[in-house]
């Protein structure tokens, strides 16, 4: 009989033992190649330029044909025959073949392989609740067989078919890792189905042995290495103690020198001022920055052209700066979106302690994807990009601040009643503390109006004193109206 090809797999490997018993059951001659060496072979060239993936079991039919796959393999081979019965007679046999096909592998083999790499450390680390997940999902999965075969010989017809050779393979891999003998007590029609498909003669000398364990294999932890006690040394006078060698201090910021500009007070400032104009964010800045215990950074995102919508980019800035969320205190950022969907770049500029950048934002894992300049406020250049990325109105090669981001003083939980302000919006404005309040008050008022109308409309007639007395707080309403007139003039 002449071979329809060379099957490249290993003995033990599930999967080639399925195709062969197909091949068998067909009445086929597959080759297997000579002094085939898993995880070297497969890794060489000339194996490559076959099957690219470099996975087995892999068909190399005689014919030319090249197929990887185990099930796209055993259903091609299948098929060869004109008298094949592997496959059913009709298209719903075919259909129900491969409903099988397809749970045997993913209901039942893959919770196998899972926790085989579990219990032998391949997954890791090892997680008790995980592997507790997956025995009880496939212990599921082999009822719902159980109870199928209970009423049939086969899973689909009266004869061995490619659902039946598929399932006895995946069985017995898993009689040998969780399919013990308390399980298999508890499911003797698929032993039954199992031991009756291994046992043809055609196909006992491919199944070979089934090893039946007593016990599902368990994770055994690892022996802890044993410390060897270190030599008591002479007692000596005791002495301050000192870091050792390789012990860095957590904040090496901390130990610059004290610089007169006070971070979290221009963050007030910027946050509760114009940005622009007299008595403004930029004049307070000016007025106060000390360069020798600070420095001004414009940083660029390298992977501009990767832009599309520009609220995506907007959100990437918030990410980057939660993720700064460690040096908050050494740091002021102010980085928006330029330009358009699929035509944009994020920019911007960070006011720093210290003339380093890297201490400050190798914090955030992907700080290495920007691109960081230090700026020279004394350059008119350098100078109009910095106020123009504080105001938000920088244009950058034609194109203009669509949205933006600050770093803020600290988490929203913790801010003081007055540093609220100071949070950003997703609009491209900042809320001041007057706005804040205006905005307050309407909506004060808005309540107030709204009680009284339901009060009106609920309330008998003859409860007018009641009605007066609900929408009291009109004058409360009033009061807070006047006072915030008085102290908070609108702009």
């Amino acid at each position: 009989m002449a071979s329809i090809g060379t099957l490249y797999t290993t003995p033990q490997q599930a999967n080639g033992k399925r195709i062969l018993a197909v091949a068998a059951l067909a009445g086929l001659k597959l080759d297997l190649p000579e002094h085939y060496v898993h995880f070297e072979d497969n890794k060489k060239p000339e194996f490559l330029a076959k099957f690219p993936h470099g996975k087995i079991p892999a068909l190399d039919a005689a014919d030319g044909f090249k197929l990887f796959e185990t099930t796209a393999i055993a259903r091609y081979i299948a098929a060869l025959p004109a008298n094949s019965t592997l496959l059913g007679s009709n298209l719903k046999e075919a259909a129900l073949i491969d409903q099988w096909i397809s749970f045997s592998d993913s209901e039942i083999g893959a919770h196998t392989n899972l926790i085989f790499q579990l219990v032998k450390g391949i997954l890791t680390p090892y997680a008790k609740p995980i592997h507790t997940t997956l025995a009880e999902r496939q212990l599921r999965s082999l009822k719902t067989v159980e109870s199928h075969l209970s009423t049939r010989t086969f899973l689909v017809t009266e004869r061995i078919t490619l659902a039946d050779i598929t399932l006895a393979s995946v069985i017995q891999r898993a009689l040998s890792i969780t399919i013990d003998a308390p399980l298999r007590a508890q499911l003797p029609n698929l032993i039954r189905h199992f031991e009756t498909v291994v046992n043809q003669p055609q196909l006992k000398g491919i199944f070979g042995e089934t090893e039946y364990i007593e016990k599902a294999l368990a994770f055994t932890p690892p022996p802890k290495e044993k410390k060897e006690p270190k030599p008591q040394a002479a007692a000596q006078p005791k002495a301050k103690p000192a870091k050792e060698e390789d012990e860095e201090d957590d904040e090496p910021l901390d130990s610059l020198p004290k610089s007169s500009f006070n971070l979290e007070d221009w963050k007030r400032a910027y946050s509760n001022k114009d940005t622009r104009g007299p008595d403004g964010a930029l004049e307070w800045f000016y007025q106060n920055y000390d360069p020798e215990g600070f420095s001004v950074w414009r940083v660029d995102f390298k992977y501009n052209d990767e832009l599309t919508q520009t609220f995506m980019s907007s959100n990437q800035i918030g990410g980057f700066f939660n993720r700064l969320e460690a040096s908050r205190k050494y740091l002021f950022g102010s980085v928006g979106v330029l330009g358009e969907t699929n035509n944009s770049i994020i920019t911007g500029v960070l006011i720093i302690r210290g003339h380093d950048i890297k201490p400050v934002v190798d914090v955030a894992p992907d700080w290495e994807s920007y691109a960081y300049k230090r700026l020279d406020l004394n350059n008119a250049e350098d100078k109009a990009f910095f106020e123009g990325a504080l105001a938000w109105d920088l244009e950058v090669d034609g194109k203009k601040w669509v949205d933006g981001k600050n770093v803020s003083t600290r988490p929203v939980s913790a801010r003081e009643p007055s540093e609220l302000t100071g949070l950003v919006c997703s609009s491209s404005k900042r809320i001041g503390f007057p706005g804040l309040a205006r905005c307050i008050i309407r909506s004060l008022l808005l309540v107030s109006l709204v009680w009284r109308i339901c009060c009106v409309v609920a309330v008998p007639r003859n409860s007018k004193r009641i009605v007066n007395d609900l929408t009291c707080p009109s004058s409360v309403f009033s009061r807070l109206r006047d006072r915030a007139v008085n102290c908070c003039p609108a702009k």
